[in-house]
Order: C-alpha cells, then structure tokens, then sequence
C-alpha cells in the first residue's frame, strides 16, 4: 500500500471526473469560444459574488496577473513571509510586475489591520509606494491556518481607507470556507481579487480561477496571453473544474478529520518535539533534534508513507480525496511502529 500524503495537489482523477471530461463541449479559448471554460468562470464568480472569472493553468499564474494588475514598478506589496505568493513563485513579484515586497510576521501566515498599517509607506519619494495587500485562506505553511470573514474584514476597511488593493491568493480557500462556515459571497465584497485552485482539495488535475471584476478580468486577459497561459480546446480541463464544484467540496470535511487523526497520533509520539494546531487538511510537525527529518522521511517511505520535508527539522502531510480510511489507521500504525524502533 502506498499512502501519498506529499501534497493535495497528487490527485488523480475521479472516475465521474473523468466521464465529464471525455463529454466536455469545447471550443477555442483564446477566441472566447470554449463554452466549458465560459461555464466554469461564471459559475465561480457566482458562488463568490463577483464579476468575472478567467480561467489559467495554475495558481501562480492567477495570483501573479492578479499582483500584476494591481501594481507598478516601484511598488510594494505587502503580505506574510509564509506566503505562497512570497516563497514559492519563484520571485515572480520582482520578475512579473518589478514590484518590491514587505513580509509581515502574522500569526502562522494571518495578518490583521493593526501588524499591516504601520508598514504602509508613507507618500515619501525615498519609499516604494504601498499598492497591494495579498492574504492566502488557507496558510499553507501556517498547517493550513484559516482566516475568518471577521478577521478580514477590518483589513478591507483598512485597504479603503488607504486606497489600497487587496487579493486573496485562494489557494485551499474551499477548505477554509467548510471550516469555518463564511459565506462565499461574502469574500466577493472584500476582495478585489481571488484565486481559487481546482487542483489540490478538490482534486482536478489542473487549473485556478482568477475572480475579479469585469474591468479587472479583462486587463487580466492581457497578461495571461503575455505570460503564454491563453489556452485553446481546454473545456476538458474545466470540465473537471466544474465536476469537482458539484461533487468534491463537501468532502473535504473528510480530509479535515483525517488530518485531526494523524495529529492526534503524534502529539504522543517520543520522536515528535511539537504539531502546529491542526484546523484543514495539513498537518505540520517538528521532530525532535536526534531525528533527522531527511532520514525520517525516507523510513516512512520504506514503509510506503510518502511525506515531506517542510524546513528544518519539519515534515507536512496533506490529505486528500485519494486518501482513504484504511491508509489513515494504516499511516497511524506506521508512525507508532516507528516509535518503538528509532
């Protein structure tokens, strides 16, 4: 049995998934034409309360137009240093839009109105101009700490007031929302943008939807085509897109509880010094100093649990629809096993 807990983003998919792909109405993209993809973005910019949507390949790619349109060279950005945006797109603020950034030590990756104020720049020639505020629901490195509509909403106050911009790098933000119980359409008020990826908890194979207004989607447009994300036939990706909407999000309760049982089952463990609070479907732990966690990992791996090394001394596991009952009392045996023999 192999138990592939490295990420949600391994997927594979679903059966019903793939009949809806196979029987996806498409047409050219570019031109406007696939009526799959026109689907998919309505759809998401209805559940969100918001304009429009445009379909990309990838959540980087959503978040870095989205940065793009908000800012111009010169400018600053300012979110968490954890942030996605931040550590894990290959510098694409300073590439895409020449913007400069101010990272934030939040509470595991959540920023509040009173640590983001005193770091807006003043109207100095000698600072960069503070244009954009970008938030991620859920952290992925905070082990998928959640943001509430409450906690976000001064933030909005706070951007209106400053006239600033504010995007939601939606990344697991579906997780968040069965979590905490918000309202989408409530995000469609505070948010100038949302990305919402269709590929890791609601497992599509590929794909993210840039939300914003029509004004803001059609500059968007632009800059997909520029960064080479236009795509033609792609109804079958956002078919995908569409079948996970309708099937997979209430499921993620599931994997919520499954990552609750695998932490349950460190916090006991000799070899494990702490577990970050688990509140979605990442759990993220420190080894203690005499284990190291390269080694760790490839133990678990020999013992058919893949997992990964996330900084010093850290290991994350991710569950997800491919993970099941069985590999969860059988990944909890493992790690007890493992105790008695390290």
């Amino acid at each position: 049995m192999i138990v592939d807990l490295r990420s949600d983003t391994v997927t594979k998919p679903t059966a019903g998934m793939l009949e809806a792909m196979f029987s996806a109405k498409v047409g050219d993209d570019v031109f406007g034409e696939d009526e799959t993809v026109i689907k998919l973005e309505e759809r998401l910019a209805e559940i969100f309360g918001m304009e429009a949507g445009l379909f990309c390949p990838s959540g980087t790619m959503t978040n870095q137009i989205a940065i793009k349109c908000f800012t111009q060279p010169m400018d600053e950005v300012i979110c968490d240093e954890l942030s996605h945006v931040y550590r894990y797109e290959g510098g694409g603020i300073a590439f895409n839009s020449g913007a400069s950034v101010r990272l934030l030590h939040g509470n595991r990756g959540r920023l509040s109105s009173e640590m983001i104020e005193p770091h807006i720049n003043p109207a100095d020639i000698h600072y960069p101009h503070t244009s954009l505020i970008v938030l991620e629901n859920t952290v992925n490195r905070g082990g998928g700490s959640c943001y509430t509509i409450d906690d976000i909403e001064p933030i909005y106050h706070l951007c209106r007031l400053k006239k600033l911009r504010l995007h939601l790098d939606g990344a697991r933000i579906f997780n968040a929302l069965v979590e905490t119980g918000d309202a989408p359409k409530d995000y469609g008020r505070l948010f100038d943008s949302m990305s919402v990826c269709l590929s890791k908890g609601l497992g599509a194979p590929a794909g993210s939807v840039l939300l914003g207004s029509l004004e803001t989607i059609q500059k968007a447009k632009r800059i997909r085509k520029v960064l080479g994300g236009g795509m033609r036939q792609v109804g079958y990706l956002a078919a995908a897109g569409i079948y996970a909407l309708d099937n997979h999000i209430e499921r993620l309760r599931l994997d919520h509880y499954h990552a609750k049982v695998i932490s349950d089952v460190l916090t006991g463990l000799p070899f494990v010094a702490s577990v970050l609070t688990v509140e979605t479907n990442i759990v993220i732990f420190k080894l203690t100093d005499d284990i190291e966690a390269d080694s760790f990992t490839e133990r678990m791996a020999a013992k058919g649990i893949l997992c990964s090394k996330f900084g010093h001394q850290s290991i994350r596991f991710v569950t997800h629809l491919d993970v099941n009952e069985t590999m969860i009392h059988h990944t909890a045996d493992v790690l007890k096993n493992l105790a008695r023999t390290l």
